[in-house]
């Protein structure tokens, strides 16, 4: 069944350019009402320009289609109100968030400067805080919402010279996992993107030769979905070249220690079984990895009593 978004509103930030264009175009071509969000400034987040966001909400007119340009920066939250009140006013709601808008201040640890770590949270993390706050009270009135947060691998598995990044990038999936939950009851589902694709973010980190293969536009495929009404909950997906996979937080069943083996030197000396993936599982919420500790403590003092 053809997946659409007819009498539906979209808010895609950093749609301006690259992945987020790509979600704008293919929101708009299956039906949705859009606003293209994008604050038009470079990589690492300097300056601003309208007129890459209303390029897009142009070319979205142009096809029949129905959009509006925003220029907010994702970090400050009073523009970010304006924005959400801005589709509210013209259109009645917002039925999907798609938190895309990101810069990049790459250098090493040590050689990083606070205030660029500082800046990279704020548009990433706090920029999609902003966003989908401004959104939360009008989706659970309607009952109903779709939010995709943008993680990274780089925040997933790390990457040299992104701590930053990474940070922020591995913040929103503990955020998306408690929206989650916090959402349910309201029909508001979040989900995660891991995007690999040729964008201005990556053009100078890998060979021409791999860029052409990670085409932005083969990654919204993932987007689609994740905004769909049949979409999935609380799920990561990774999505580059064609390629869609599902990334996933698993926990060892791990060992118990009595009482006098309780020490450094026990944990070092049956590391190997500790961390051996055999009944791995993925928990559900943070409270369920209280419980297993307890119910393996209370099975252990039970047969200690024994």
């Amino acid at each position: 069944m053809t997946i659409r978004f007819d009498n539906q509103v979209v808010i895609v930030t950093g749609s301006g350019h690259g992945l987020g264009k790509c979600h704008a175009l293919e929101f708009a071509k299956r039906g949705a009402r859009v606003v293209v969000n994008d604050l038009g400034g470079s990589r690492d987040g300097v300056g601003s320009s309208s007129e890459a966001a209303q390029a897009v909400a142009e070319e979205i007119v142009a096809g029949g289609g129905e959009a509006i340009a925003n220029g907010a920066n994702v970090a400050n939250y009073d523009q970010v109100e304006v924005m959400v009140a801005q589709a509210i006013d013209k259109w009645g709601r917002v039925d999907a968030l798609v938190n895309n808008a990101g810069i990049l201040r790459d250098k090493t640890f040590a050689k990083m400067d606070l205030a660029n770590f500082h800046t990279v949270v704020a548009v990433h993390l706090q920029g999609s805080v902003n966003c989908t706050k401004a959104v939360w009270s009008y989706m659970r009135e309607q009952q109903y919402g779709r939010i995709v947060m943008t993680t990274s691998s780089s925040g997933l598995y790390g990457n040299f010279g992104q701590s930053n990044y990474g940070a922020a990038k591995m913040a929103l999936v503990g955020f998306m996992n408690t929206l989650c939950l916090e959402g349910h009851k309201y029909g508001i589902r979040v989900n995660a993107l891991s995007p690999i694709a040729a964008t201005r973010m990556t053009e100078d980190m890998m060979p021409d030769e791999m860029l052409k293969l990670l085409q932005p536009q083969v990654v919204t495929p993932a987007v689609i979905f994740m905004c769909s009404k049949d979409a999935p909950n609380r799920q990561i997906i990774a999505a580059g070249a064609g390629g869609f996979a599902k990334v996933t937080i698993k926990e060892t069943p791990g060992i118990f220690l009595k009482s006098g083996s309780l020490d450094a030197e026990n944990i070092s000396a049956r590391w190997d079984k500790i961390a051996d993936g055999e009944g791995e599982c993925e928990l559900q919420y943070g409270a369920e990895q209280t419980e297993k500790f307890l119910a393996g403590a209370q099975k252990l003092f039970a047969t200690k009593l024994e």
